[in-house]
């Protein structure tokens, strides 16, 4: 099933509802009676979280909702958040497609993925910018805001619906891990729905989830990283060539915006038949996610937020003299793009 696409409407803007309680108000218009939703997510916490949360917002609204994941919950973390906060999840090819009639897509857009571009969507909420001329009947994106935890509290709130302390600590965690504590593309919406939610989290559960990090397995991908950093001016690249997870290219990149004076951190990895590509910036007269974009955007998947961005590049997708899979060609072809 393709994704619907349409040009823009340009009184989207006029229509949208001007309160949360008029957003939520739309928002639960489209669903109702016995009626199945199905909640798409690329699980990472942020994602998590507001599936949750929407899956609480629908709680007697409609027959069952169900949050289907499109890949393997591979970072200790997340797979610690799913375990510790008891969040139900299925895999999407193992949902039945009768059994679902109704589908919303949370923190993504349908061209973030090929899986989600397959699928129709009654809802998309998300804090990512807007993309391609994609639609459906309830649209909130709002990329000015850290997290799309931060939207869905706001709309718990409106609904008048306090958090189980479960999901008080997903959506705190999500907030934390999408704005960095508060280092990247933070607002004061994202600090204020924060501070609501932390009266009602677990902060022992949190805590253990926090310090499920690191595997031993992953010291080797640190020890490449280190022993292969280009720096240039203010900025770090490494190539980690072959990785088993594409968090660990997240992780290291990260791990370099710690170094006093840098400014960008660029950490590239291949993930079974994909280049992956980290960017992570300081924030300062920035922008990763336009970086990217244009680097990449002709190759592949590519975006983010100013502080953050990546890009998704199949191997076969590349230009003819970068094809050959060997590292020092595919790390040429990014430090090119890149301009390093």
């Amino acid at each position: 099933m393709n994704t619907k696409r349409t040009g823009r409407n340009p009184n989207r803007a006029k229509s949208r509802p001007k309160s949360t309680q008029e957003r939520v108000r739309t928002f639960l218009e489209h669903f109702g009676g016995s009626e199945g939703v199905l909640i798409l997510i690329n699980p990472d916490p942020d994602a998590i979280a507001s599936a949750l949360a929407i899956k609480r917002l629908l709680w007697k609204h409609v027959g069952r909702t169900s949050i289907a994941y499109i890949r393997e919950i591979q970072r200790l973390e997340n797979q610690a958040m799913v375990e510790l906060l008891n969040i139900p999840m299925v895999k999407i090819n193992k949902v039945a497609s009768g059994d679902f009639m109704r589908r919303i897509l949370v923190d993504a857009q349908p061209d973030h993925s090929e899986i989600f571009g397959e699928f129709t969507y009654d809802a998309i909420i998300d804090h990512h910018p807007r993309t391609q001329e994609w639609d459906a009947p309830y649209v909130d994106i709002r990329p000015e805001y850290g997290a799309t935890a931060t939207i869905l509290i706001e709309y718990l709130r409106a609904a008048k619906i306090k958090p189980s302390i479960n999901l008080a600590t997903a959506l705190l965690y999500a907030i934390k891990t999408d704005t960095a504590n508060f280092e990247r593309d933070a607002t004061e919406e994202d600090v204020k729905q924060f501070r609501y939610v932390f009266h009602y989290a677990n902060i022992n559960l949190l805590r253990k989830i926090e310090k499920s990090e690191l595997r031993v397995s992953d010291l080797q991908y640190f020890q490449t990283a280190l022993e292969k950093r280009i720096i240039t001016k203010k900025a770090v690249y490494a190539h980690l060539g072959k990785v088993t997870s594409t968090d660990i290219c997240v992780q290291i990149a990260d791990y370099f915006m710690r170094v006093y004076g840098i400014g960008w951190s660029f950490v590239s990895g291949v993930y079974r038949d994909t280049l992956i590509v980290i960017i992570r910036n300081d924030g300062y007269r920035k922008d990763a996610g336009k970086l990217a974009s244009r680097a990449f955007g002709s190759f592949g998947t590519a975006g983010g937020h100013r502080g953050a961005a990546r890009a998704e590049i199949p191997l076969d997708s590349l230009p003819q003299k970068a094809i050959e899979p060997h590292d020092s060609v595919l790390e040429g072809f990014v430090r090119e793009r890149l301009n390093l």
